[in-house]
């Protein structure tokens, strides 16, 4: 027992680098990445938990590793946000753009005014298919900038953390990816430009070690 008793001594090291993150969030998305899949892994469901945690909060989690088409996203999706439809397109009527605007909450639990989209292991679908996987950044981004400045209803913030590896990094690195730009539509100013007046999204890219010890 005195060598149980030893080890509690000392007081267990104080984890406090979760609200750190969510100050960051506060006006932003976030990219973050890591060589070690271990590290990935405990940030994101570590950052998930504590969000999670939050009054009046929703945590929508993606796991990339399942994800690598728009039928695998949507099968995510579809689980995580409570929808009458689904259909498997992003823009229109039911497509993964309305899903997205969804406010819907259970019954007895007051309407959420954060929700934060983490997606592990993101640049798994990055990988094998870039266009599509910009084009759900911008849906993404883009209903997020929408409910913030542009929408009549109750205030929504919500907010992306995209969690892979190296290849995601790259990606971020590109001024023409959709962390760093809305998605051209060919027809002049982007969708998302014209309907929330914000010029690009405000995507932040770090790597990991700079934000969890």
């Amino acid at each position: 027992m005195s060598v149980l008793a030893g080890q509690f001594d000392t007081p267990f090291p104080a984890v406090d680098w979760q609200p750190e993150v969510m100050a960051l969030l506060d006006e932003r998305h976030l990219a973050v990445w890591s060589h070690a899949q271990s590290r990935r892994t405990h940030f994101a469901a570590s950052l998930a938990q504590f969000l999670g945690s939050q009054r009046e909060t929703d945590v929508v989690t993606l796991y990339g590793r399942f994800i690598n088409d728009l039928e695998s996203f949507c099968h995510q999706l579809e689980r995580s946000i409570p929808i009458d439809r689904l259909e498997r397109r992003i823009d229109g009527t039911d497509g993964v753009t309305d899903a997205l605007r969804s406010r819907e909450s259970v019954r007895g639990r007051s309407v959420a005014r954060c929700r934060y989209i983490v997606w592990n292991d993101a640049d798994m679908l990055l990988r094998a298919d870039s266009a599509l996987f910009g084009r759900l950044v911008d849906a993404m981004l883009g209903v997020s900038a929408e409910a913030e400045y542009a929408s009549e209803d109750l205030l929504l913030i919500q907010r992306c953390v995209f969690v892979g590896g190296p290849a995601l990094a790259d990606y971020a690195e590109h001024p023409d990816g959709q962390f760093r730009a809305w998605l051209p539509d060919g027809l002049g100013e982007p969708f998302w430009a014209m309907v929330t007046g914000i010029d690009a999204p405000n995507t932040t890219t770090a790597h990991i070690d700079e934000l969890m010890p």
